[in-house]
C-alpha cells in the first residue's frame, strides 16, 4: 500500500479533486498554480467527463475539443498535480480523529497494462480478438472498440486499459493459445498480474466535481427509444454529429441521411412523474446548437423542435435562440404524446403532439427524432455523500451552505462542490463555479500552511 502525505515539495497542505471533468480540470490547475499540490481522482480511464464528448458549444460553437483538450494537457503535466485515473475514493476521515484536514483512502483499479511503459500505439487494441466487438461507452453505442482500449484519441493519460468485463482471459481464463495483445506490444506494457493500489493521502481540502448523469429516455416509453433505431438521446446525437465520431461527422440513420428531423425538449425534465420536476437548463441550448447542426450538415432538412418553455438564459444565448430560429427550424409549443411507426407512410416514424398555440393536434414524420433528455444526480452521489458526510438538496445533488452566499461551500468544513453535482448548469456557469470552488480551497490551504509555521 502506497502512503501519500499530501504534501509539496515545501511541505505545502496538499488538495484533492474528485472528479475529472472540465470542473474538476479547472479547480485542479487553479490550485496547483498557485503552487500547492493536488492530486485529481477520476474513476475512468482519462479526464474529461462529458465536455470531452461534445462536438461544439453553444452559443459560440467553438469546437469543444479545442477548449478542453489543452487543459487537460496542462493537468497531465502539471508538476503540481498527481493524476489519479481508473481510480476511486474508498474512505475520507478527520486527520486524528477531528482535527483540521483528511486522511484519504484511494483505491487505483488495475490496467493490466504498465503506463510506465505504455507509448499510447494502438497496436494491442488492433490485434485484440474483441476488436469492434465490445461497445463504446465513449460514444454511446454507436461504435464499438476494443477489450483493451483508450476512450478516444486524445485522452489523458494516452494509456491503455484492458475492459475486465470484456477481455477473454480476464473473463473466462483463456485467450487462445496466446495473448495477441500482449503478443503486439512493443514496449511489453501488458500485465496480467497487476492487482488493485490502495493509496492514503493526507489533504486540506476537498473538491467535489464528480457531474451529473442522463436519465434513462426508457422512462417515457411513449417516445420509442431503444424500440427504434431512429429514436436517439442528444448526447447520442453528439457523438453522432461530431467531426471526431464515429461517423466523421455525417448525420446518417438507417445508412441514410435523414430528410425530416424532430427535436422533444424536456424528457424527463419539469416531470413529476419522472421524479424530476426541475428545469435541467442546457437542454434548451444544446438543442438549439443540434438544429443548427443538422441544418449546416443537411441544408435541405426539415427541422422541427417540440418545446414547452425555451430557457435562453445566459450571455448571447437569446441571440443564438434568435439565429437558429431564422434557420428554417420551426419551433412548435406542444409537449409530444406518442413516436409510432406508421405502416401506411412507408414505415416512417411519426410524432403526435398537440401545438398548444394553435390549439389542435398534429402529426409530424421524421426519419431522426432526438431527445433532450434531464440532467440527473451520478448514481454513486449517495455513495460519495455517505464518504464525506454531506447533504443532497431534496433533487438528489449536492447541497450547498448557502445557494445565495456560500454557493461552494457544504455543512462540512474543508469541503468544496461545484459544476453538476451540485445542480445542472451549462459550460459557463460550471467553470465559474470550479474558480470559485478553487478559491475558497486556497484560503483554507493558506491559512492552514500559516497555522503550520
Amino acid at each position: 500500500m502506497d502512503v501519500a502525505k499530501g504534501q509539496g515539495a515545501r511541505g505545502r497542505p496538499a488538495a484533492l479533486v474528485v472528479g475529472g471533468g472540465i470542473a474538476g480540470i479547472q479547480a485542479a490547475l487553479d490550485i496547483a498554480d498557485a503552487g500547492f499540490p493536488v492530486y485529481l481522482v477520476e474513476r475512468e480511464p482519462s479526464i474529461g467527463g462529458r465536455m470531452a464528448q461534445l462536438d461544439k458549444t453553444f452559443p459560440t460553437l467553438d469546437c469543444s475539443s479545442c477548449i478542453l483538450t489543452p487543459k487537460m494537457v496542462d493537468v497531465g503535466r502539471h508538476p503540481n498535480i498527481e493524476l489519479l485515473t481508473y481510480a476511486e475514493v474508498v474512505s475520507v476521515a478527520r486527520v486524528d480523529g477531528d482535527g483540521e484536514g483528511f486522511r484519504v483512502r484511494v483505491r487505483k483499479k488495475p490496467r493490466y497494462v504498465d503506463v510506465s511503459k505504455c507509448t499510447g500505439c494502438g497496436l494491442c487494441a488492433a490485434a485484440c480478438r474483441m476488436k469492434g466487438r465490445i461497445v463504446s461507452d465513449f460514444d454511446e453505442g454507436i461504435a464499438n472498440r476494443s477489450a483493451i482500449y483508450v476512450p478516444f484519441p486524445q485522452a489523458v493519460p494516452l494509456k491503455y486499459t484492458v475492459d475486465p468485463d470484456a477481455c477473454l482471459f480476464l473473463t473466462r481464463g483463456r485467450c487462445g493459445k496466446t495473448f495477441l495483445c500482449k503478443e503486439a506490444c512493443p514496449a511489453d506494457a501488458i500485465d496480467f498480474e497487476q492487482q488493485e493500489e490502495l493509496v492514503d493521502l493526507e489533504v486540506g481540502v476537498v473538491i467535489v466535481t464528480t457531474g451529473f448523469d442522463l436519465i434513462d429516455p426508457c422512462i417515457k416509453p411513449e417516445f420509442g427509444y431503444g424500440v427504434y433505431p431512429e429514436v436517439m438521446t442528444g448526447i447520442e446525437f453528439e457523438r453522432l454529429s461530431s467531426a471526431s465520431g464515429p461517423t466523421m461527422g455525417e448525420i446518417v440513420v438507417n445508412g441514410k441521411k435523414p430528410e425530416d428531423v424532430v427535436f422533444i425538449k424536456c424528457v424527463g425534465s419539469r416531470d413529476p412523474h419522472t421524479g424530476v420536476p426541475y428545469c435541467s437548463r442546457f437542454c434548451c441550448m444544446y438543442t438549439a446548437k443540434h438544429a443548427h447542426l443538422v441544418r449546416d450538415k443537411l441544408p435541405d432538412a426539415r427541422i422541427t423542435v417540440f418545446y414547452m418553455d425555451v430557457r435562453a438564459f445566459g450571455k448571447g444565448y437569446e441571440e443564438f435562440y434568435d439565429r437558429v430560429k431564422h434557420e428554417r427550424v420551426l419551433y412548435r409549443r406542444g409537449e409530444p404524446s406518442e413516436v409510432y411507426r406508421d405502416s401506411k407512410r412507408d414505415g416512417r416514424l411519426v410524432v403526435l403532439a398537440e401545438d398548444t398555440m394553435l390549439g389542435q393536434p398534429i402529426e409530424v414524420e421524421a426519419d431522426l427524432v432526438v431527445l433532450a433528455t434531464a440532467a440527473v444526480p451520478r448514481s454513486d452521489t449517495p455513495d460519495v455523500a455517505g464518504l464525506l458526510g454531506l447533504a443532497c438538496s431534496p433533487d438528489g445533488f449536492f447541497q450547498e451552505a448557502d445557494a445565495k452566499l456560500r454557493p461552494v461551500d457544504t455543512g462540512i468544513d474543508g469541503v468544496f462542490v461545484a459544476g453538476c453535482c451540485q445542480g445542472p448548469k451549462d459550460i459557463p456557469d460550471t467553470v465559474a463555479q470550479a474558480k470559485a470552488a478553487a478559491s475558497s480551497a486556497l484560503r483554507v490551504l493558506v491559512q492552514g500552511e500559516r497555522d503550520a509555521r
